[in-house]
């Protein structure tokens, strides 16, 4: 296809390519139009060809964001904002054209959503720190992606980056309004970037650069802290410099229009066989992993063990892998076959395994046993066998003749 484009912005049709490659892998959700990604890919090459020849001209604008509303925890509602397809391919683009710029002058403690940075990189960071420093600030801000400050923001983006038809992107896609689900539409009001927006993490990680990285490393050099995202974890030596430290991070989250979420933060003592004052705290979270005192073994001496500050997957992530469990598959179809069931969990074991068999295998193995529960029962019936026992020699069986049928078949976990 011949488009002449008149080329007053740096963007190829390659890199174009490149973003519709990587934003293929991932959400499936549609935007306001409706596109799903079977119909994008239906003349995939006139699709970029259109995104290509208006981000390079400078004449690209970004459609509103579609919103929708997931459950929190706590039983409230988070709320989402989903981009178009082609918006998505777009931010991909110009994201990925900042972070080859700019991702060296983040600090180094900064994780989330960086080239060769990682959520395992940052539990390592913390459990080290944990050694070493006998206090924790669990720092959680309240409503961060939807309070964050466009004008603050766009200063940050200044400062990283010159190029102006970057600045101009980056405005129009924190202005873009947002459509409900009764469609009407409304505007942002000069703050917030939508949590599903593929550019929104690099830009919450030029924020909060700003807003606390060097600030923190300026004013409190003698802490460490870890930074995924919005969520930030800092390391102090004595409970009066936490709670010193606190309170500054208060005034000065109120200084760039951000607040704590008092019910989330506290203080935290990291209490061990070392460590034995009193405090009402003595565990936090952080990405998926609780940290508390637990009985650990000891390597000298076997049958001795001593009280350790360490991390297992949180109990939160366990009922989560547990309804995953139950839930992925109808396990009381006798129709399907073992093979049905080892292909909808694998990939899912995989990535379990993975991240959360880090640390404390055990707990892990324990949660992952469900399984083998359910194929069990899930025998029982299909082969119609009352006796458990003889369930059990029918799976060792199969076991034996496909030790490779489930991934975790093959490791420690099972």
């Amino acid at each position: 296809m011949n488009v002449h484009v008149e080329k007053t912005v740096p963007i190829t049709f390659k890199m174009v390519v490149d973003a519709y490659q990587k934003v293929r892998k991932g959400g499936k959700a549609a935007g306001i139009d409706g596109m799903s990604w079977e119909t994008f890919d239906k003349d995939v090459t006139k699709q970029l060809y259109v995104i290509w020849n208006r981000l390079a001209s400078g004449s690209y604008h970004p459609q509103a964001v579609r919103e929708v509303e997931i459950p929190k925890k706590d039983g409230k509602m988070r709320k989402l904002g989903i981009p178009t397809l082609r918006d998505r391919i777009a931010q991909c683009v110009v994201k990925d054209y900042m972070e080859q710029r700019i991702d060296h002058k983040f600090h180094q403690q900064s994780y989330g959503y960086r080239p060769l940075k990682s959520s395992k990189q940052a539990i390592e960071e913390v459990g080290k720190n944990n050694i070493e420093y006998d206090w924790v600030i669990d720092l959680d801000i309240a409503n961060f992606f939807d309070e964050i400050d466009h004008e603050l923001l766009m200063k940050g983006v200044e400062t990283m980056i010159e190029e102006s038809w970057v600045k101009m992107y980056v405005k129009r896609w924190l202005t873009m309004k947002i459509e409900t689900k009764a469609g009407e539409q409304y505007s942002r009001g000069g703050k917030g970037t939508p949590q599903g927006g593929v550019i929104s993490p690099l830009l919450a990680n030029i924020f909060l650069h700003f807003a606390l990285d060097k600030w923190i490393a300026k004013h409190y050099p003698e802490t460490k802290f870890v930074r995924y995202a919005d969520d930030m974890i800092i390391h102090c030596k004595t409970k009066e410099q936490a709670e010193t430290i606190l309170n500054a991070i208060k005034e000065r989250l109120t200084q760039v229009k951000l607040r704590l979420s008092e019910s989330k933060t506290k203080i935290v003592y990291c209490k061990d066989y070392r460590r034995r004052q009193v405090h009402e705290q003595v565990e936090f979270g952080f990405l998926g992993y609780s940290f508390r005192p637990r009985k650990c073994k000891s390597k000298m001496h076997t049958r001795k063990s001593y009280t350790g500050y360490t991390a297992e997957i949180s109990q939160s992530n366990q009922k989560k892998i547990r309804e995953a469990i139950r839930e992925s598959i109808n396990w009381n179809n006798t129709s399907i076959e073992m093979k049905d069931i080892a292909n909808a969990f694998n990939s899912k074991l995989r990535g379990w395994i993975n991240y959360f068999g880090l640390y404390s295998r055990q707990t892990l193995r324990n949660t992952l046993h469900l399984i083998e529960q359910k194929l069990l029962r899930w025998i029982q019936r299909k082969y119609k066998i009352l006796s458990i026992r003889k369930a059990n020699l029918k799976l060792k069986a199969i076991k034996i003749k496909f030790p490779k049928l489930f991934y975790h078949w093959g490791t420690k976990y099972c």
